[in-house]
Formats: C-alpha cells, sequence, structure tokens
C-alpha cells in the first residue's frame, strides 16, 4: 500500500483491482482484468498461475496488456498448505506449465508484450523491494522497460 500511495499521481489514478487478502479474486475477476488492462501486476503469494485456470487463460485474448509484472513465487505455511491441495488434482504437465518461464511464454502466446517475473521463490520483503525499483524507474525516472529489469539484475 505504501508503494501505491508513494506513486498515486498521476500513475494510479486510473488503476483498479484487487488490493490486500480481504478476498481472492473470482475466475470471471482476473479474466476481466487481464482482458482490460494495459499494464497488470500480480503481487502475491506462491506461483500466479496458481490463481488463473489454465484452460480459460490460453484461450484468452490480451493485446492490450503492454506489460505484466509478476512478483509471485512467495511463500508461508499457509500458502504452501493451500498450493499442496490444489496441486494434487492437477497432472504434471499442468504444473510444469505453471513455472516461471512456461508462464511468461503462454501469456506472450495470448498477447501480452512484456512479462517481467521472478524466477525463484522469494519473500514478500524482497519483492517490494523490487516492486520499489520497478515503479521508481517505470513511472518516476520513465526508464524503459529494459532498462528497468537491468538494473533490477544488479
Amino acid at each position: 500500500k505504501e508503494i501505491l500511495e508513494k506513486y498515486q499521481d498521476p500513475f494510479t489514478v486510473q488503476w483498479e483491482g484487487v488490493i490486500g487478502n480481504m478476498r481472492v479474486p473470482s475466475q470471471a475477476e482476473w479474466e476481466q482484468l487481464l482482458t482490460s488492462c494495459s499494464a497488470f501486476l500480480f503481487y502475491g503469494m506462491e506461483r500466479f498461475m496458481s490463481h488463473v485456470l489454465l484452460n480459460r487463460l490460453v484461450a484468452m485474448n490480451i493485446p492490450k496488456c503492454h506489460l505484466m509484472i509478476l512478483l509471485d513465487l512467495v511463500r508461508s505455511q499457509q500458502s504452501h498448505q493451500r498450493i499442496t491441495n490444489s496441486d494434487i488434482h492437477k497432472s504434471c504437465l499442468h504444473l510444469a506449465l505453471e513455472r516461471p518461464t512456461e508462464t511468461a511464454m503462454l501469456l506472450s502466446l495470448t498477447g501480452v508484450g512484456c512479462v517481467v517475473a521472478t524466477q525463484w521463490y522469494t519473500s514478500l520483503q524482497e519483492n517490494a523491494e523490487r516492486l520499489e525499483i520497478l515503479f521508481q524507474n517505470l513511472l518516476s525516472i520513465g526508464r524503459t522497460t529494459g532498462q528497468t529489469v537491468h538494473i533490477l539484475q544488479k
């Protein structure tokens, strides 16, 4: 919330979505947000793809989304239990498609222009630091996505 408030004007005026842990978005909400956005930010627990239905995502057309930032792969005991219970019902191939590289490829095939994503499990604090760097460079300084990712890699 602090980071969103810091970059509130003029960037977040048109932002919409679900903030906080008050509720889990429905599949219809995910689809509406993904198909209507020019940029999409996921900052959450476990794998992004564990929150959306794979068969619905691959059927989507998301050409208006120029940038998708996935700050996921954070694990808590509660999220690990939830994902373990969910993964029991998925095939090995399905689980393979939820890995970071495969997720980026699937999103690219649906029309997303650029995907910035974490590649391994991390902490909420580390993702908060990444988000601060992303917003500072993309929104405040006006660097390109490539320049910003290069800075993140350092």
